[in-house]
């Protein structure tokens, strides 16, 4: 099959390349990939800012999105058959969507929602998955309580904004004055241009932060919440907690421990509670946002759509930061 590869840590092009189709275990279906997204994700792994945390073996398959059919099933494997339309986040060391076929794990997919294209399907697990893991998981994000978002207009924003609206809070965020129009028709009551404002001199009292940016932009950040508020953050820095979750060596616990001791010893004088978010792959919760993009409570917003031999190009307007909403490749 085709596929877009690295052979090593590098911040060179993917190289196009054939490589076999893999082998399908027990517990896994082969997908025949249609669509692909590109998430910052990729560029940090192929350069290698997470080989501490994520220790990849090469060649190594890049993408952490899918939507396509189902085309071979594990033995094992009781809730999807041949023929399916799944879309689905592929499990760390199982990533490879930048490629014509993907084996993914049972527990790692879900249906495809019926009202969603192949492309719009594949620009929705990880940006969705991180969204809800943040709000609902780790936020536990109530009714009438106030969440403040950064960069709306980016791929987790746009659906953060969503779910924050579908849970019944108030949302802030921030974006060019140009994605107001949009962020407006999402949901988002708060808009702040980062280009004229502090947003820590507009906003207060909130409950909830999902960080995306810097650790000045995150210290900022925990200064509008109030007391008990809690300040999940996707951009780091990661924390020693997250490196006892993933099994990390001793060694890279007591880094990470380093790392985030500033934040979190400023977090802890201000009674907030700071965590690191690092989103997994979950079948079940996709299944869940599922069916609220069925129910239109969330959609995903694309903003360009690249053919399969431009997934450089791809990778390359994501990592420039302009792109508004999520940037799909086109595989079939």
């Amino acid at each position: 099959m085709k596929a877009f590869i690295i052979t090593k840590y590098t911040k060179v092009d993917l190289q196009f390349a054939d490589i076999p189709v893999p082998e399908v275990g027990d517990n896994q279906v082969l997908v025949v990939v249609h669509a692909a997204s590109v998430n910052l994700l990729d560029k940090k792994i192929k350069t290698g800012e997470f080989k501490l945390i994520l220790p990849y073996k090469f060649p190594l398959v890049l993408g952490h999105d899918v939507a396509g059919i189902i085309t071979k099933v594990g033995k094992n494997v009781t809730r999807f058959k041949v023929g399916d339309e799944v879309y689905a986040r592929p499990s760390d060391f199982a990533i490879g969507t930048f490629a014509e076929f993907i084996a993914i794990k049972e527990s790692d997919i879900a249906l495809k929602p019926k009202n969603l294209s192949m492309e719009e399907a594949a620009a929705v697990p990880l940006v969705a998955l991180t969204a809800w893991q943040a709000l609902v998981e780790k936020a536990d994000l109530k009714k009438g309580q106030k969440v403040f978002i950064q960069t709306g207009s980016g791929g987790v924003g746009t659906i953060a904004i969503q779910l924050a609206k579908y849970l019944g809070a108030t949302v802030a965020t921030t974006a060019s004055e140009k994605s107001f129009e949009m962020l407006k028709n999402l949901g988002a009551d708060v808009l702040i241009d980062y280009r004229k404002h502090d947003f820590e001199d507009l906003i207060e009292g909130y409950d909830v932060v999902l960080n995306s940016q810097d650790n000045k932009t995150l210290e900022k950040s925990l200064r509008i919440l109030k007391p008990s508020g809690k300040a999940i953050s996707i951009s780091g820095p990661p924390t020693p907690d997250f490196a006892r979750r993933v099994g990390a060596p001793w060694f890279v616990k007591i880094i990470l421990s380093l790392i985030s001791l500033g934040i979190r010893n400023k977090a802890k004088k201000l009674g907030i509670d700071y965590s690191f978010l690092f989103m997994k792959a979950d079948g079940g919760q996709l299944q869940t946002i599922t069916k609220l993009i069925e129910r239109e409570k969330i959609r995903p917003v694309i903003d360009k759509v690249f053919s399969f031999n431009e997934v450089n190009e791809a990778l390359k307007y994501v990592e420039s930061g302009h792109a508004k909403g999520k940037v799909v490749i086109k595989i079939k």
